[in-house]
């Protein structure tokens, strides 16, 4: 208990029910490929781990630091371009990898420090306005330089042999499922993701953290004791930039593939919105159940009401109601009772539900 205290920095669930969750879900992903088995399935959990790390970079900034920032997806396509870029020029192999990852960082410090500086010192409204404008200004840039970034086609790229789907590692499957690269990829996502889930954790548990709760509660109180507010904010973005450019590194290992609809898509902006709004801003378990239960609802929720429409086939209304072709519709409902019944997200509701009782 101790060692699992020490790990999750003393912030422990303190709800039941959201044990339950958080263990239902990282049992769920470490056992994905052979409980769930099939492509899409598998997709499916690695784009969880991938959110679940972009997410929580992006609460790092929003939940516990107060700053509206647009321009998060632009360090997420860093992080995947780093890798495509360097893989599609250098022979496949683990020092493309890392070539590609450490000049991703490079530039997504360069650009969080610019930012942090110049911007931070703005309010927040402006400041948001101007990490919108970055934001569009990088993804028109990465479709343009095609001879660079592979414009709007994108990159596809080879990763090195052993992370290869075609490397066998044993002749018979186990558990019906073949023990090859892509499984290996697959737990190298997982084993990542982990590691930096645990790694905000003890961020935003420390002193450093705690002030930049302080600051996102009351900006002018933390300065008038002290702390110099664009040092920790531009701490902060740094940080967010960073684990949201190792985000994007790992959906490119995932797809071997990069594109600006991939990474920097402003679509995916407002993924990782509703997310943090579902999951509970100013909390990283939030960010770990919000991205399970909205890339899950966005994956099935068109296949179950595949389901449901065959069920009530011929019933006039309620057949067009749920309609494969609506589930955008229904997706968007879901949202606004989750924000209704959940104001504070599911973690926040979950936790003051604890306490009620």
């Amino acid at each position: 208990m101790t060692l699992i205290r020490s790990l999750l920095s003393h912030d422990l669930p303190r709800s039941r029910m959201l044990t339950a969750l958080l263990l239902l879900t990282v049992f769920g992903l470490a056992l994905a490929p052979f409980v769930f088995p099939g492509t899409k399935a598998l997709n499916v959990a690695a784009k969880i781990l991938v959110f679940i790390v972009l997410v929580g970079s992006y609460d790092l900034l929003l939940g516990y630091t107060g700053i509206v920032s647009f321009a998060h997806t632009m360090f997420f396509g860093i992080g995947a371009y780093g890798v495509a870029i360097a893989s599609s020029r250098m022979d496949p192999g683990f020092t493309a990898l890392a070539v590609g990852i450490v000049g991703a960082l490079g530039v997504s410090l360069l650009l969080a420090l610019v930012i942090g500086l110049f911007s931070l010192r703005v309010k927040a409204i402006f400041f948001a306005m101007i990490t919108l404008a970055v934001a569009a200004a990088f993804q028109g840039l990465a479709s343009q330089l095609s001879d660079f970034t592979g414009g709007e086609d994108g990159l596809n790229f080879r990763l090195p042999e052993l992370l290869s789907p075609s490397t066998e590692f044993l002749e018979e499957p186990v558990l019906g499922v073949s023990i090859d690269g892509r499984l290996l990829s697959y737990y190298l996502l997982f084993v990542v993701a982990v590691g930096l889930v645990l790694a905000l954790l003890r961020i935003v548990n420390s002193p450093f953290g705690r002030v930049l709760q302080a600051i996102r509660d009351n900006d002018f109180r933390a300065e008038a004791i002290g702390y110099r507010l664009v040092t920790y904010r531009t701490l902060s973005t740094l940080l967010a930039a960073v684990f949201a450019t190792l985000a994007g590194a790992l959906l490119a290992i995932w797809l071997r593939y990069n594109g600006p609809d991939t990474s920097l898509s402003f679509e995916i902006m407002l993924d990782i919105l509703l997310i943090v709004v579902i999951g509970g801003m100013g909390t990283i378990y939030g960010a770990v159940i919000g991205s399970a239960l909205f890339v899950l609802a966005q994956s099935y929720l068109q296949d179950l009401m595949r389901v449901g429409a065959s069920a009530v086939e011929g019933v006039p209304v309620l057949s067009q109601l749920i309609a494969p072709e609506r589930w955008l519709l229904w997706l968007g409902v879901l949202f606004v009772l989750a924000v209704y019944h959940f104001p504070n997200g599911l973690v926040g509701r979950l936790r003051q539900a604890r306490r009620g009782s």
